[in-house]
């Protein structure tokens, strides 16, 4: 596990199944404009929380790009879902900016619940087709520019798939850090 530490804030970067962290308040979910299942990130946390996590998603739907709603975990190991709706990349404009209103949105949902741990997945770097070390670089300096307005929250992790994710968000970090 790869971790650094940003005004007080720890960051921890793991590879694995974000419905899988059951020592995490909320998981962040990837999700459609609709909040509705569908496939990667959203399709495992819709079929791992359960159908009442739909159910209780289609009275907040539709959402627009950046923005964030929050539910409760249902059959999930975490309290909540928090629900972001990222900018599919070249066509939801300025991409940057809307990729960062995701992240400060979902902090400022789980510091409003007064949470203290968040787990993000690579926010639309899926079937969205943001570039992966761009989505990376952009995550890091949203939670950077807000880790010190941060209260409650104490530990934010980013859910990784695959081992080349990992490193390239390792590498960011570490760039970013120094």
């Amino acid at each position: 596990m790869n971790r650094f530490t940003s005004h007080g804030i720890t960051i921890e970067l793991v590879q694995g199944d974000i419905t899988r962290q059951p020592d995490i308040h909320a998981v962040v979910n990837a999700a459609n404009a609709e909040l509705r299942t569908g496939g990667g990130v959203a399709g495992a946390i819709h079929h791992a929380a359960g159908p009442g996590l739909y159910k209780e998603c289609k009275a907040l739907a539709p959402i627009r790009p950046g923005q964030a709603v929050i539910t409760s975990g249902h059959e999930l190991p975490n309290r909540h879902v928090i629900h972001c709706l990222g900018p599919v990349y070249g066509v939801d404009t300025p991409s940057d900016k809307l990729l960062v209103d995701c992240y400060h949105n979902a902090l400022y949902l789980a510091e409003k619940h007064g949470l203290s741990s968040v787990a993000f997945p690579a926010l639309s770097t899926g079937a969205f087709g943001y570039p992966m070390e761009a989505a990376a670089r952009v995550a890091f300096s949203a939670i950077h520019a807000l880790a010190n307005k941060l209260r409650s929250v104490r530990l934010i992790r980013f859910v990784l798939y695959s081992e080349q994710d990992l490193a390239m968000h390792a590498q960011v970090m570490r760039e970013l850090q120094s």
